[in-house]
């Protein structure tokens, strides 16, 4: 089946994912793959106006919130992807490709999905059993924005950390039930991000990944 069209738009921030081919590790230490992703970041932000909102490195794939006021989606992810995929190699040697795919992208076009997305990026180093605390991460924007290292790419002011930090840190740090973190997971997969309603209330069902 070919894979969708990529729907671009200016409103909505996306969800973007990629992991490297056959499920496999960079290949080189996180400290380098991360340089190598701030790096080009940093570039899309300028070059190309991509207004991140959270990114989250782990060791064989990573999560991008982002919106593009230039509805320029297709573009930001050919050079991304191109740029540190090439930037790898070059340190490691291989002459194979680092994605197993081109990236995942999911419109996320309410506050309410949004605040999902954003919880479930966050959260992927805690649910991996690397870090106790979504903020203790080192290769995580969340990492930077609470003062922890040193700032490391252009990141969009963050109002649903800093309208209330503490408040913030106990949601994202609070456990969701597992079901409700696999449809989070499989809402971010679509094209637009979608939970089921519930039929009686006809609004999408209250999950755990809503804020306290």
């Amino acid at each position: 089946m070919p894979r969708p069209k990529a729907i671009l738009q200016n409103e909505f921030p996306y969800h973007v994912s990629a992991r490297c081919i056959n499920k496999e590790w960079f290949h080189i230490p996180m400290e380098n793959v991360w340089d190598i992703f701030c790096r080009q970041l940093t570039y899309i932000s300028w070059v190309y106006d991509a207004k991140v909102h959270a990114f989250v490195l782990m060791n064989n794939h990573f999560h991008l919130l982002v919106s593009t006021p230039r509805s320029n989606l297709s573009e930001i992810m050919a050079n991304f992807m191109k740029e540190t995929s090439r930037q790898i190699n070059g340190v490691t040697g291989r002459i194979n490709q680092t994605y197993g795919s081109r990236h995942f992208r999911s419109i996320i076009a309410s506050q309410h999905y949004y605040l999902h997305a954003y919880k479930y990026v966050y959260r992927n180093p805690v649910a991996a059993g690397i870090t106790e605390r979504c903020e203790t991460y080192k290769f995580s924007s969340l990492n930077f924005l609470i003062g922890k290292t040193f700032v490391g790419f252009p990141v969009v002011e963050d109002n649903t950390l800093f309208s209330d930090i503490e408040g913030t840190l106990i949601w994202l740090n609070s456990n969701p039930d597992a079901d409700d973190w696999i449809t989070v997971g499989n809402a971010m997969r679509k094209s637009k991000f979608q939970i089921a309603k519930d039929k009686s209330t006809k609004r999408p069902h209250r999950l755990e990944f809503d804020m306290l």
